[in-house]
Formats: structure tokens, sequence, C-alpha cells
């Protein structure tokens, strides 16, 4: 723990926006509660479990990583475990968000939405999948061709 947090203090130094990021084992959680109680924000990242999930809480970290997809990919239910998590934390009050990780597909981003999710993290051709629709795209077509015939008149 005592490295994580040499570490943490070094990058939290550099901006106010900074978050530590630190792995879900023992040390981590150690770590993460002497940094948040120095008022270091801490993201407690590889979260499979709502036990972990409210481990990271009461440890105090500002955020949380639940992988969901690297949990559907071993036919788990990666949502579920975001809602469990969210029940958990209103349930207690505990202010950590959850960052919602791996997501593998847009449906994950609205179920996550939908759950009450904080943040999401996702590759970028999510996002290009997320702002694609193929009625935006041929009303588009539509209006363009609704000026240009307009134009001609």
């Amino acid at each position: 723990a005592d490295a994580m947090v040499k570490e943490g203090k070094g990058l939290a130094k550099i901006h106010k926006n900074i978050v530590v990021k630190v792995p879900l084992i023992a040390e981590g959680l150690k770590a993460t509660k002497r940094m948040a109680a120095e008022g270091i924000k801490v993201n407690v990242t590889l979260c499979f479990s709502p036990t972990q999930a409210l481990l990271a809480a009461k440890a105090g970290a500002w955020c949380v990583s639940p992988f969901i997809g690297r949990l559907d990919d071993i036919s788990s239910n990666g949502m579920e475990l975001i809602r469990q998590i969210l029940t958990i934390y209103r349930n207690y009050d505990f202010k950590t968000q959850v960052l919602v990780a791996s997501v593998r597909h847009p449906q994950h981003v609205v179920e996550a939405a939908l759950a009450g999710g904080h943040i999401c993290t996702m590759p970028f051709s999510i996002f290009q999948q997320m702002v694609k629709h193929p009625l935006t795209d041929s009303g588009l077509k539509k209006f363009l061709a609704d000026w240009e015939a307009q134009a001609k008149k």
C-alpha cells in the first residue's frame, strides 16, 4: 500500500482533477483509505462483485469501476452487478460514483444510464455506434434533397 500511496500522492499534486487508479485488492483498499483521508480522489478498479464495491465505498473511493463486459464474457450478468452496486450505494448513502467499464456495445450504455450509473467509459467505436441511426441518415438525405430541390426553383 505504501508504494501506491506514494505514487498516488505524486500524481495528485499534478492537478486537482487527477483521479488515482488502484486495483481492488487488499493493499489497494488500504491505499484508498489513506489517500481518501488526504482528499485524493481514488478510482478502485477491477471490480467484479457487490462485496468488492461495498469495500471500495467503505474505504472512501471516489469511484469504483465494475467491468461489465468481462462478466458477460464468462456468462455472468454485468448489468445486474451495476444495479446491485447502485442499490447498495443508495441504501447507505455512499457518495462513491459507479464508473461502468468494459462496455461492449451501445445497449450497455443505455442500461447503465437507466440503472443510474454515473460514468461510462467505452471505446471510441461504441461512441460512433451511439451517434449512428438509420433514420437520422435517411432523414438527413431527405432534408438535403428537399433543400436542393427548393434552391433550383
